[in-house]
């Protein structure tokens, strides 16, 4: 664990952390045209690490193996990627379908947003739900990843989320697909913001070429993850 150091990559997006191959696609803010027109559901992402070699490793002792006391530090490695000068009233993770979670027994993005939320001092809400039962986003290409998670969550009644200001915890973020919508429907539910953070972050660098690509034809907020 002493070994593993941050992500950061020469290239990467102001707000969604996106990293790049070159500055092309990023304005003088450092947005990308995606984060610039609107088409993030969520305000920003945040990941301590790439997710390779021995970060890689112990997320999957977590998720596969059940070595749940690795929680605590990848929650803590986690939390150091935050800025300073953010402020949140609450914590909750990308939920797991029941299937799944029956299956596995634990959803790990609950057990590091548990030890997050401790270091933070704030609540843990379940301010989503899984509704549909769909393959793993590891196992499919980018855009199979944004119709996989389209319409794959609900708000849960009850949870009060209105006005706050809302970090949303998985293991790791690859095109941010899944976190994408989830982050909409907390948004519809009447969130301030939701700031995404996660333990990892997959390394795929892209061009302006193939990020326009992805933006083509959509035009609302959460389209594009």
């Amino acid at each position: 664990m002493a070994s593993l150091e941050p992500f950061v990559p020469e290239y990467w997006c102001a707000s969604c952390r996106t990293p790049f191959l070159n500055s092309a696609p990023l304005d003088s803010a450092g947005l990308c045209p995606l984060c610039r027109d609107g088409l993030r559901a969520f305000e920003g992402a945040y990941s301590f690490g790439a997710y390779e070699g021995g970060l890689r490793r112990l997320i999957h002792m977590l998720k596969y193996e059940g070595v749940r006391p690795l929680a605590r530090p990848l929650a803590e490695m986690a939390v150091r990627a935050l800025p300073k000068d953010l402020v949140f009233d609450a914590v909750t993770p990308v939920p797991m379908h029941w299937r799944r979670r029956w299956s596995r027994g634990f959803n790990q993005s609950e057990l590091i947003a548990r030890e997050v939320a401790r270091t933070l001092r704030v609540p843990v809400l379940k301010a989503t739900k899984r509704t549909r039962f769909t393959p793993p986003q590891a196992e499919l290409t980018i855009s199979a990843r944004r119709r996989n998670a389209e319409g794959s969550f609900r708000a849960v009644r009850g949870a009060v989320v209105k006005e706050k200001r809302v970090l949303l915890i998985d293991d790791v973020l690859t095109t941010g697909a899944t976190a994408g919508a989830c982050a909409a429907v907390i948004k519809r539910a009447g969130a301030r913001s939701v700031t995404v953070l996660t333990v990892a972050r997959a390394d795929r660098r892209i061009g302006l070429a193939m990020l326009r690509g992805l933006g083509r034809g959509k035009n609302s907020v959460g389209a594009v993850q």
